[in-house]
Parts: C-alpha cells; structure tokens; sequence
C-alpha cells in the first residue's frame, strides 16, 4: 500500500492498519538533528539528548487532525513517567477510578496509554480498562493517517502515531480522563504535548535509555521532570537523592508544587497486587494521582 495516498474508506481494514503502524518503525535511533521541515513548539536546549526529539511535529499532526490547543487540554490528563514502575501506576490509576465510577457514576469514560502490549496493539489504547475495539482502531487510524497524507513533513513514526490515534481516539470518544504514560524521558518524549494536566506522576527513576538520556542519574531525572507544568501538581515516589535534589530544582523553576508520596498502603491492604513494596509505592503515588483527578473535576 501506497503510504502517501488516501486510504478510502471501502479499503480500511484493521490488518492492513497494524501493518501500516508497524511500518514506521525505525531500525536506528538517528544522531543527528531534525529534519529542515520539522516544527517544535519553544523547545528548551538540552545538550544531553541524543538523535531527534519524539516531540517534534506533534501539536502540528493534531492540528491537521483537527484537534486545537483547547482539546488537546480538554482530555484531563494524568500524565506519569519514571524508569520502573510508570506503566503499573497508571494502571493502579485507572483501577481507582474505575472503582469510584462503579461508586459514584464519575468518570463515566476512562482512557489509558501505556506499553508495552502483550498480545494486542489495541492494549495500548484502552477506554474503560479494556482495549480499544478494532472497528474503532481502524475508524481511528485512518483518520489520523489520512489527515497527514497531503502535510509536507515526514510521516510520524511508530510511537508517534500510536500517540497521535490514542489522542485522536480519547478526544473522539469523550474520555472524562486520560491517563498517558511516556514512552520514555519526558522533557522531549512525544506524550509530552500537555500544557495542562490536571497532574504528574515519577514513578522510581533509574538508569535507563542513557544512550540518550545519560550518563548520569541527574540527566535522566531533568528529562523525567520535563512533563510537570505550571499550575499542576506533581507528585513522585521516594527518590535517590540526587534525582530527587533535580526533581526539586525542576519543580521550583516552573513554580510546580511537588509532593513525594510516602508508601502508605504498606499495612493497609492485603490485596496480592501488594504484597511487593514496590508495588504498594506504585499504587500510593496512583492514589495521588487519581485523587488529584476527583478533587478538581469531580461533582460538587
């Protein structure tokens, strides 16, 4: 299939979809800058980062998509990254507020990204704890695929168009909240398209991606930080303290009030999810989390 031409509707078929997505994998990650088309939104320097942004291009995708600045912040977004840990975080996230739903008739739509998936593309977008059906995937894909076919700018490559579905998807589909991990980093990550969530989550930060985020520990904290925003709360497990001294200094100078989050479900609960303290710092932090969510859009 022709991947500069429109793809009519009588000829969408979610395998043929897949395929198309996993086309735009890339074998390399590049060293060197974006392209002379390439657009990015006041992106700060930062000479630790290796090969080109994930970032660029994508406000200007969901613009052709059709998606304003304004619904883009109207998705009330959770958004959450870290090293270990990130991905069951908002799942826990998720959890809690499917729960208060069951409770209490809000949120009545819940959107999740996250990765990896195990057996299904479709895990990675999920509306109410369960993938995105494929009728919707495909219905989806294409309107994103064909709205960038006539743009004179590179294709999105596979994480950046998954994004863009699930942004276009959760939008479409009238989520009450969104909760997006990142792919990796933050600060240049392509999820890292919000300039108001409603808050962010560090989950433990380690030693990872330090082709392109390293060497140090305090290199990969400053990217992980780069999703707070002014205005939202951020929240972070314990951290080391040399991530943390840079989480500190990342909150103060965009004016972010960051909270790090004790473990207090340690003797709380003896749901087998845990039994692990690792897993008890993930679902306190996603406690926080999804409290943030309620105290600011809940019903009065």
């Amino acid at each position: 299939m022709n991947k500069n031409t429109l793809v009519p509707k009588g000829f969408q078929r979610y395998e043929d979809a897949v395929n198309l997505l996993n086309s735009q994998r890339r074998q390399l990650r590049p060293q060197t800058g974006p392209g002379p088309n390439a657009r990015m939104e006041a992106m700060p320097q930062n000479p630790t980062f290796k090969g080109t942004p994930s970032l660029y291009n994508m406000k200007h995708w969901l613009h052709c998509v059709g998606h304003s600045d304004t619904y883009i912040d109207g998705l009330n977004v959770i958004h959450v990254a870290g090293t270990k840990g990130k991905g069951s975080t908002c799942a826990f996230t998720q959890s809690f507020l499917q729960v208060h739903s069951k409770r209490a008739g809000f949120p009545k739509k819940t959107g999740l990204y996250t990765s990896p998936h195990l057996k299904t593309i479709r895990e990675r977008i999920q509306i109410d704890s369960k993938p995105i059906q494929k009728h919707l995937f495909t219905k989806y894909f294409y309107e994103v695929w064909n709205s960038l076919t006539s743009e004179d700018l590179p294709r999105p490559r596979f994480l950046q168009l998954l994004m863009l579905v699930a942004v276009h998807a959760f939008i479409s589909e009238k989520v009450e909240v969104a909760i997006f991990e990142t792919h990796n980093g933050g600060e240049y990550d392509a999820t890292n398209i919000f300039t108001k969530p409603i808050a962010t989550g560090i989950a433990t930060i380690g030693m990872d991606h330090v082709e392109q985020l390293g060497p140090s520990i305090e290199n990969i904290a400053w990217h992980k930080a780069g999703i707070f925003k002014t205005g939202s709360p951020a929240y972070s497990v314990n951290q080391e303290s040399q991530a943390a001294a840079v989480l500190k200094r990342r909150a103060n100078e965009r004016n972010v009030s960051l909270e790090f989050v004790r473990d207090e479900l340690a003797d709380n609960t003896d749901a087998p999810a845990m039994k692990t303290a690792v897993q008890r710092r993930n679902a306190a932090l996603a406690v926080r989390l999804a409290n943030a969510f309620l105290s600011q859009k809940g019903p009065n």
